[in-house]
């Protein structure tokens, strides 16, 4: 493996921000843009090397000494049942697709889009920065036995005059090196790390352990979740060899393998050493003292090189991951500081060694360290992975249920891993510290901001809710279809569709669409195009129809709307009249419209147009509509007749689904049932017993009987008692139609507002 040539090279040109995968049978280096070629094994190294890091040496002692074994045994399983679905997300999403660099960051993005990515990214790269300052500072713990010398021999100890020095030196040698010679180093410390963990395993009990006090609990120490909040930073390093993806020969193969190995040997690792340790020491001694490994190891001062290499290799892998999450941002253009994204993303040489990145980085990194105190950071830092593994388990959880085509993983983990882990990450921010909990979700929420507002827009999240919405409503639908076919008439709901040509020029009938469909119903508005389906008409149709999706979105429209092309309004009609509407159920009501201003021709055909879909057996409803556009919205008048024993329970119906809508929400409906004399007293003997029996939703204040002789004498009644209702409905056959024509509905010019409604059969309302 060789190291990157130290002569300046002119940077290779820029990767394209969102580049698809490249196909198979393509070089390392074409493949990842000039990267090193790694294989698995650097992924494995990074991950395993962090997770038997400085928690392991210094707070795993203190983990059994407060909890007791079966408490520790409880931390590792819990930390797991986050990190496991992690791992297993992190694997299935990263086998989708190439994984460029940037690691966690390109895989979020290109998820969830650049906006929901750059914040998640910009999250992620502070907390993988501010961990090369923790990491520096716990390698300076190792030297602590030295203290005494130290005062000795300059007069006093401060871990920082060996955490900044050292921290000097690695960057470094990081700048001067690149991530070849991070590889190299790291074979150094895991072989180091093994060498010290053999020790402590061979050493014996420390001096004054009674193997008769040994019990599975601990009493007295800190409660679970404190124990908890403090260890579980030693679970967080499974996805460090991510970070490599920009470096690595087959990311698709090496970083599932690497990070499920990482993941599942350092499980095993921590269950063998919390089992050493509960046997081997007493419980004060795990308690008070952060080294207690080194007085069990067969030679102490292996843990102590141990130590140092565990935190030397963690610091390295952030040191090599925060760089190049960096320069993917930058790359991106994802930074809300402009000029700055172009200077992040520049690299060096064929391998583009993130050389401004890592600059960054250690300028974050040697302040950290000279403020010597990162505990208040570090608590942060946890609550931005959690937030980072938390997206990552949903993302893959989002993607099971979009069936999004062009998601086919080839290694695939389970939705219910996913949400769990998503739930667990979200629960767990809160049971560790609620305060910096809501903090990480604020800067979270002030990052978006600012990135929409210097993006522009927002996107990817919607595009994959979408998706997860299309799922569902298939699903839902297929298993309705079945019941649908025995749907009772009393579990009628309008599922109302229009087919009209006159849409830009009257808002009448949309609106009374949205009305009616507001909370119990559904609406498809079809805006008609004659002609013949070409090129031509399409393009002119998608056109109308983006047109009309801006126009329902600020009318705030709860009516679904798309376009037709046809020859004749008939064959349009024929068309969507057996295709299902928007909810999946059949169109159950056909809505027709005219205005009083319109040519008699208007009104011809859609009488020809009524008479066309009755063989459909839908509902009919034509609205004739005028200058007052629903006036006032306060009174709803119906009128029934000798005529309307199949439309009565419909109209009624459709009156209160009206009156359903905030709009109409002060309006009153009132019922006049006009009949011969001689019928008053049967009918209104039917009527309040249908009232009484619940079956007719109106109260018996609200209908007034009126004894008609002669059509003069019904009209003459209509014009006394409806000529100022907002919206007054009749009802109609298909035999006054055939016999009248258009007059049917040009009769009662003077009113305002007229629904004509036709039931094919009698509704049913329990």
């Amino acid at each position: 493996m060789e190291s990157e040539p130290q002569a300046e090279a002119a940077s290779p040109p820029r990767r394209s921000r969102w580049r698809r995968g490249s196909g198979d049978g393509v070089s390392a280096v074409e493949e990842n843009g000039g990267g090193h070629g790694f294989g698995t094994l650097p992924v494995f190294m990074a991950g395993i090397s962090t997770i038997l890091g400085a928690i392991m040496f210094l707070r795993f002692g203190y983990a059994v000494g407060n909890v007791g074994l079966l408490g520790a045994f409880g931390i590792i399983l819990l930390g797991h049942l986050v990190t496991i679905p992690t791992a297993l997300a992190l694997a299935e999403i990263a086998t989708n697709r190439k994984v460029e660099g940037g690691g966690e960051y390109f895989i979020i993005s290109r998820s969830f889009g650049p906006t929901i990515g750059s914040v998640i990214g910009i999250s992620l790269y502070l907390s993988q920065a501010i961990s090369v300052a923790f990491y520096m500072i716990a390698f300076a713990e190792a030297f602590s036995p030295f203290a005494a010398w130290f005062e000795a021999q300059i007069g006093f100890y401060d871990p920082r005059i060996i955490s900044l020095p050292a921290t000097l030196l690695l960057l470094t040698l990081v700048l001067t090196k690149g991530a070849d010679l991070g590889v190299r180093v790291l074979y150094v410390v895991v072989a180091t790390l093994i060498a010290s963990l053999i020790m402590f395993f061979l050493g014996s009990p420390a001096e004054g352990y009674d193997p008769s006090t040994f019990s599975l609990t601990a009493s007295g120490g800190d409660a679970f979740f404190i124990v908890f909040a403090i260890c579980f930073p030693a679970f967080t390093g499974m996805t460090a060899g991510v970070g490599l993806s920009g470096d690595l020969a087959n990311p698709k193969k090496s970083i599932p393998l690497g990070t499920m190995a990482a993941t599942l040997i350092g499980m095993l690792m921590y269950i063998a050493i919390v089992i050493k340790l509960a046997t081997s020491a007493p419980v004060d001694l795990l308690r008070d003292d952060q080294l207690v490994m080194a007085q069990i190891a067969l030679w102490g001062p292996m843990i102590l090189i141990g130590l140092g290499a565990a935190t030397l290799s963690s610091a390295i892998g952030s040191v090599l991951v925060a760089p190049r999450t960096l320069q993917a941002l930058g790359d991106d253009e994802g930074l809300p500081i402009s000029r700055g994204n172009a200077w992040l993303a520049a690299g060096r040489g064929v391998v583009n060694e993130p050389r401004n990145a890592t600059l960054a980085t250690a300028a974050i990194a040697l302040v950290i360290v000279l403020l010597g105190n990162v505990n208040l950071v570090a608590r942060l830092i946890s609550m931005f992975f959690m937030v980072t593994y938390g997206s990552l388990c949903a993302i893959s959880f989002l993607e099971h249920f979009a069936a999004r085509p062009d998601y086919r993983p080839s290694f695939r983990s389970r939705w219910y891993l996913s949400l769990f882990g998503a739930l667990m990450c979200l629960l767990m921010m809160f049971l560790m510290d609620p305060v910096f909990a809501v903090l990480a979700l604020l800067v979270m929420a002030g990052l978006y901001q600012l990135v929409v507002r210097r993006k522009g827009h927002e996107d990817g999240l919607g595009v994959m809710f979408e998706g997860v919405m299309t799922q569902i409503t298939r699903y839902f639908n297929l298993r309705l279809q079945p019941r649908r076919q025995r749907l009772r008439s009393s579990e009628w709901r309008p599922s109302i569709l229009m087919v009209n040509d006159r849409t830009f020029d009257r808002r009448a009938p949309q609106e009374l669409m949205q009305w009616l469909c507001h909370r119990h119903g559904f609406g498809t508005y079809l805006h008609y195009i004659p002609g013949l389906l070409d090129a031509k008409s399409f393009r002119e149709s998608q056109r109308v129809k983006r047109k009309m999706v801006e126009q329902a979105q600020r009318r705030h429209s709860s009516v679904y709307v798309d376009t037709v092309v046809s020859p004749s309004k008939i064959s349009a009609l024929a068309q969507s009249v057996q295709i299902p509407g928007v909810s999946g159920l059949n169109n159950n009501t056909i809505l027709f419209e005219f205005s009083v201003h319109d040519p008699p021709e208007v009104v011809t055909d859609i009488v020809e147009q009524v008479r066309f879909v009755a063989g459909t057996r839908m509902t009919q409803v034509v609205l004739r509509h005028g200058d007052t556009f629903f006036g006032e919205r306060k009174a709803v008048h119906l009128w029934l007749t000798w005529n309307d024993e199949d439309n009565a329970n419909l109209m009624i119906l459709l009156a209160y689904v009206l009156l359903g809508h905030p709009a109409w929400a002060d309006a009153e409906i009132r019922v006049f049932a006009a009949y011969p004399a001689e019928h008053i007293a049967e009918q209104r003997a039917r009527l309040e017993e249908l009232i009484e029996e619940g079956r007719l939703p109106v109260s018996p204040k609200n209908v007034r009987f009126i004894s008609v002789s002669s059509v003069e004498a019904y009209r003459a009644h209509v014009r006394r008692h409806s000529a100022q209702a907002d919206l007054v409905v009749f009802g109609f056959t298909l035999e006054s139609l055939a016999e009248r024509g258009e007059a049917v509905f040009l009769n009662h010019p003077e009113l305002h507002d007229v629904l004509f409604v036709y039931a094919p059969q009698q509704l049913t309302i329990d």
